[in-house]
């Protein structure tokens, strides 16, 4: 899953790319809200951080141009707590949340991850597919029970996959989603990723839809 964060107080957009780092989410930033707003233009997020507050375009205006330009990825707002306001216009302007600072970045996290699973389609932290358990709020995952040892690359495949678990996903989506902007990216490794996972999760749980991707469902009877 990756995010975009844009936030121009240095430490604080830090501090979140650090702790959604460590939840295994992949993250670019911005500091301002030209920068952030070409990102979120050019780039395919899974959830997007926004300070309203920003230089070169407020945050109220990188949202109103998203969504009249067709974006559609779900968007948590920062706000001043005394700014009852900015809440009001950037709820109005397409923002499916908002957090007030000064905030815990838990709740920052337990936030984000709502947003993800809502747009998939699920309701609770926990996700199933058959004898798989993706649990959300702890960044872990397992399989009958058992917890799977999972890299940090194999814990990204698998929860963007559980996520979207009966979608045919192309090696082309996976590798946008699994990686940042910076990151060298070639999509011939998702198969790798996919091998190693089938080894762990059972090969029967994976299919290879061949010429557009591959397909997570539970296993046949």
């Amino acid at each position: 899953m990756r995010i975009l964060v844009v936030e121009d107080d240095r430490d604080l957009n830090r501090q979140l790319a650090e702790a959604l780092i460590q939840a295994g989410y992949v993250v670019d930033r911005a500091a301002d809200g030209e920068e952030g707003h070409f990102l979120g233009d050019t780039e395919p997020y899974d959830a997007v951080i926004l300070d309203v507050g920003l230089p070169r375009m407020d945050g109220i205006s990188v949202l109103e141009r998203w969504r009249r330009d067709g974006r559609t990825m779900p968007v948590l707002i920062l706000t001043a707590r005394d700014r009852w306001s900015d809440k009001v216009a950037g709820i109005d302007a397409g923002a499916d949340d908002y957090v007030a600072k000064p905030f815990h970045v838990e709740e920052v996290l337990a936030r984000v991850r709502a947003l993800i699973r809502r747009a998939a389609g699920h309701a609770s932290s926990d996700i199933h597919c058959g004898p798989l358990r993706l649990d959300t709020r702890a960044s872990r995952a397992s399989l009958d029970g058992t917890p799977l040892k999972l890299t940090s690359h194999e814990y990204r495949l698998l929860s963007y996959l559980m996520h979207h678990q009966g979608e045919v996903v192309s090696r082309a989506v996976l590798t946008e989603h699994m990686y940042d902007q910076d990151f060298d990216r070639d999509s011939n490794t998702i198969e790798v990723f996919i091998g190693r996972l089938r080894r762990k999760i059972g090969s029967d749980m994976i299919e290879t839809v061949r010429g557009l991707g591959y397909r997570l469902s539970p296993p046949t009877p």
